[in-house]
């Protein structure tokens, strides 16, 4: 085999290689958009994800993904594009920007202000004073504290 043919092959298995790789990439990078969103038939399920027999949605929302991939837009374009139609919704998760922030923090403010609010009410009820005895605040005597336990204790008896 000369030379010139072992390049040719070479040359031609890399351009094989390349071309089999930009094919898996649209079809990975279709999978991860459509793991993005969400699924607008009300069925509450990720759009790749959808199993409804007839689904209207999903499948054209999947055609729109395909072309939106296949258009060359970058996956940001896509998903702008997904949500100028649908609106915020059809995205699985908040955004990290504007309002959508508070869908991130509220779990740990919240997290923080419960433990903040219990460590509070434990340090009130250890602070709080217990009366050393019933009868130094009810105004009893031993004597009288020990005949009304005995009648209670008599009247509680099966």
């Amino acid at each position: 085999m000369s030379r010139l043919n072992r390049f040719r092959i070479v040359g031609s298995l890399l351009l094989g290689v390349l071309l089999l790789m930009g094919a898996s990439d649209n079809s990975s990078r279709i999978d991860r958009l459509g793991h993005q969103m969400m699924c607008m038939c009300s069925c509450s399920q990720i759009l790749m994800e959808c199993n409804h027999v007839g689904c209207t949605y999903s499948d054209t929302m999947r055609n729109e993904l395909n072309a939106g991939v296949d258009a060359g837009k970058s996956d940001s374009e896509v998903l702008a594009m997904f949500v100028e139609k649908y609106g915020t919704t059809v995205l699985a998760a908040p955004t990290h920007s504007g309002f959508d922030r508070v869908a991130w923090l509220l779990p740990y403010i919240a997290l923080i202000v419960g433990l903040g609010g219990v460590a509070f009410v434990v340090r009130a009820w250890h602070k709080r004073r217990v009366p050393a005895t019933v009868a130094a605040t009810s105004g009893l005597s031993t004597a009288d504290l020990s005949r009304l336990r005995e009648q209670a204790r008599k009247e509680t008896d099966l």
